[in-house]
């Protein structure tokens, strides 16, 4: 899918995630065989941080339309931390946004087995 073919309409979730500088917001859009885009936006606008995830989820977005599998991009960016990691309640542990998109993406595909 290229932004020529993209719906004008792309279902997905949006989750909520605490990280060490607020509230990460992210959301992730498929077709019906998969994420096909995802954006980040945190709770505050501006700042290098901003930038950052803006870039970030381009990049994944331009490879999940170039048929990277979801499981890489979630190897890659599980576990990468930031000066400022959540740890506190465990449940929610987050250790930086990259990370924090990481997890977003796990959930998504555990709540879309079959697309994974």
């Amino acid at each position: 899918m290229d932004k020529a073919t993209r719906p004008k309409i792309l279902p997905g979730p949006t989750y909520q995630k605490s990280v060490g500088c607020g509230h990460l917001y992210i959301t992730i859009n498929g077709n019906g065989t998969g994420p096909r885009e995802i954006f980040a936006m945190l709770g505050k606008a501006g700042g290098c941080s901003t930038c950052q995830n803006e870039a970030l989820t381009r990049c994944i977005t331009l490879g999940l339309r170039g048929g990277i599998p979801v499981l890489e991009y979630i190897l890659e960016l599980r576990g990468i931390q930031c000066p400022n990691p959540k740890f506190y309640p465990e449940e929610e542990k987050c250790l930086s946004c990259p990370d924090a998109i990481g997890q977003a993406l796990q959930e998504y595909l555990d709540g879309h087995k079959d697309q994974a």
